[in-house]
């Protein structure tokens, strides 16, 4: 079994700011702004509040209108129901062919991670924690949201069209796939293909103290079990893998199934 760790929602170039961990403990993956896109920031919802108000208390300075929903793998999340709709994901380009490339298939698991930090509200206003002793505090931290396991590649041009609702049923590219979930998790047959994840110290793959994208020194991330020939460019302790990059393969050894399991769990 393969693991890809995936950098989904916003960043400094699509967004401009964090995704909130809201004051409950949500991790709420804001997805990046596409112009080109039908879903709207203000017609998904989260505990009854449309995320264009949620962004507006965050990040005033932003303008958002409609947005790339990718992974879709929050249910109910859209104020209006979609008929038909199911769960999925999308990848296209470089990062398709690294996927492809790397033999990602059925069973195979994604975590998908991205850009968080806690909130608070003040004055009846969300905002970021601006100073905390707590662990998370005002830090930048990269943090694991979300995860599907495959339960099916769909790459013909015509079958992704059927799934209308998703931003990649659009494209035309013979890189083009979309990644449906497995019915049921097959590391524990309760749970869905497919979730998301509330904000916990196991989650947060940032090391404590350092910059968002140096990591904790997991030993089954180093590079001798990732796909390509990624370094590890921390200065000093942990785990950097630099560049701009979408999708991180790791290919299994011992510690890998346990953890993921625990971070699922």
């Amino acid at each position: 079994m393969k693991i890809i760790l995936s950098r989904k929602g916003f960043d400094s170039s699509n967004g401009g700011c964090p995704s909130p961990i809201m004051p409950d403990g949500t991790l709420l993956s804001m997805p990046i702004p596409s112009e080109y896109d039908r879903d709207r920031y203000d017609e998904l919802q989260y505990d009854g509040r449309r995320y264009s108000d949620i962004l507006a208390d965050i990040n005033p300075s932003g303008k958002y209108m409609h947005c790339h929903v990718d992974p879709d793998i929050r249910d109910d999340v859209r104020i209006k129901s979609i008929p038909d709709h199911r769960a999925a994901f999308g990848q296209i380009g470089a990062a398709q062919g690294v996927l492809r490339n790397s033999h990602v298939e059925k069973g195979d698991i994604f975590l998908f991670f991205g850009w968080f930090r806690q909130t608070e509200y003040k004055d009846g206003k969300l905002r970021f924690v601006k100073r905390s002793d707590d662990f998370y505090g005002s830090a930048d931290l990269h943090v694991i949201y979300g995860y599907m396991q495959i339960g099916d590649i769909v790459t013909d041009r015509t079958e992704i069209q059927k799934f209308y609702w998703h931003p990649h049923s659009r494209f035309t590219s013979d890189t083009n796939a979309i990644y449906l979930p497995s019915e049921r998790l097959s590391l524990d047959k309760t749970k869905k293909g497919y979730g998301v994840l509330d904000c916990r110290t196991d989650r947060v793959l940032t090391m404590k103290g350092k910059n968002r994208g140096t990591w904790n020194d997991l030993p089954f991330l180093r590079p001798q079990y990732v796909y390509g020939s990624k370094k590890n460019s921390a200065r000093g302790e942990g785990l950097y893998y630099s560049g701009i990059w979408q999708e991180l393969v790791v290919y299994e050894s011992d510690g890998l199934l346990d953890w993921v399991k625990s971070v699922i769990m």
